[in-house]
């Protein structure tokens, strides 16, 4: 750690120092950072050789310290590249951010992260035999109508469904040793998803040739996946209620929380009616956004039958499982009618009217004869709707009909019949 110093003699310094002087020269030469600097003047005897080297010496040791400089700036340049790479590549894995009312991050099946995988490939498994299922009712219409058409397009669509579980249990192998990579996975996601959209549209085909042949009651709806887009909406709006009941069957074994059956919402309210179960929260009854916790244990993957009643007086309500009274409470919604002209949606929840779902709060199941009263069930006739009595009710503001809903976004209409759930 040495100062270079230059010591000036000459004229230059003053009249005083000039005199005695003859030509002026300058001397070059080291002192250390904590060394006396006057006393540095007393080198200025050295010889021209000794200074020359110094001069060449700190010349060298400018160059060399250039030299790093320009190979750390290529260093930095290149790590730069790589870690604009890095974020490019990330920002194609990561979902995209944004809040639900209930806040949740959004996470569509558009835009799933790495994480997500398992929980993707087990939705898909779901998916693969649900339409097991509906092939099983399908080979049980032909049976009873023997048509070979109707029996080679059976075994067409099994076929592919073997074909598909064959690619998705390929895609758990190639996840479990870390073959995949983000890339190829979307590609892989979105072919698998692709052929689950065509076989779907098959066999709501084939199954439209069994409509005539059964009661328009007689079928569900499917939601196989947390999406932000497959929905059901009713076609008739509530009237204004100052009491209602609303029944039906549902499956599911969705974690965390089986998501959204039903949301009806209004012009400048968009939580009017809900039934949602969200994260790990047990299952609620939204009425012009209060609240009540229903006690529902119903997500296991089997049949059930539930029914919420209300009334506008005292806000009192009551909730039925299989039948059962499981519980009750009041203050909901005191003296607050249900308000006429919004939308009914099935398997989302509503933001704004009839739009702004989140795929964190939609529902992932099965669903069916879903209906509407606008008074409150006795006990009896709850009963009576769960074990499938011939004196079971249909709904008097809305009724389970197929004429009465349209789907949207790949959910699925097919054959059900809700006693046979009961052997």
């Amino acid at each position: 750690r040495l100062l270079p110093l230059l010591l000036l003699l000459g004229p230059a310094l003053g009249p005083a120092l000039g005199q005695g002087l003859g030509q002026t020269r300058f001397i070059c030469t080291s002192v250390p950072l904590d060394g006396d600097v006057c006393a540095a003047s007393a080198l200025g005897t050295g010889s021209a050789e000794e200074l020359k080297g110094t001069v060449l010496q700190l010349r060298e040791t400018v160059l060399q310290q250039k030299e790093t400089i320009m190979n750390q700036k290529e260093t930095i340049r290149e790590l730069t590249a790589k870690l604009g790479r890095c974020e490019s590549q990330s920002v194609l894995e990561l979902p995209g951010e944004g809040k639900g009312r209930k806040g949740f991050s959004k996470n569509t099946m558009g835009d799933l992260s790495r994480p997500a995988a398992a929980e993707t490939l087990s939705q898909l498994g779901q998916t693969l035999q649900s339409l097991k299922t509906r092939l099983e009712n399908l080979e049980q219409f032909s049976r009873m109508n023997s048509s070979s058409q109707t029996n080679n397009l059976k075994d067409i669509l099994q076929n592919k469904i073997d074909d598909l579980e064959k690619q998705v249990l390929s895609r758990v192998n190639s996840l479990e040793e870390g073959k995949l990579s983000p890339r190829n996975e979307s590609e892989e996601r979105g072919k698998i998803e692709s052929t689950l959209t065509s076989l779907h549209q098959r066999i709501s085909d084939l199954e439209k040739g069994q409509k005539d042949n059964r009661p328009p009651d007689r079928f569900q709806l499917t939601f196989p996946l947390r999406t932000n887009y497959m929905y059901a909406k009713v076609k008739k709006s509530l009237p204004e209620m100052y009491a209602f009941s609303i029944c039906m069957w549902i499956k599911s074994s969705a974690s965390p929380g089986m998501g959204t059956p039903f949301s009806y919402a209004v012009p400048g309210q968009a939580n009017e009616l809900v039934l949602i179960e969200w994260g790990n929260n047990p299952m609620e009854i939204l009425i012009n956004d209060k609240v009540a916790k229903l006690p529902f244990v119903i997500n296991d993957g089997k049949w059930h039958h539930i029914c919420v009643t209300w009334t506008t007086r005292d806000g009192v309500w009551e909730a039925y499982q299989d039948g059962t009274q499981t519980g009750n409470g009041e203050n909901l919604a005191p003296y607050h009618p249900i308000k006429p002209q919004g939308i009914l949606v099935l398997g989302q929840e509503q933001d704004t009217l009839g739009g702004g779902f989140d795929a964190t709060q939609a529902f992932v199941g099965e669903l069916a004869h879903f209906n509407v009263w606008d008074r409150k069930l006795s006990p009896g006739e709850v009963y009576g709707l769960a074990t499938c009595s011939s004196k079971a009710l249909a709904g008097n503001v809305i009724a389970w009909a197929e004429a009465n809903i349209d789907i949207y976004g790949g959910a699925t209409k097919w054959t059900f019949e809700a006693c046979r759930q009961l052997n």
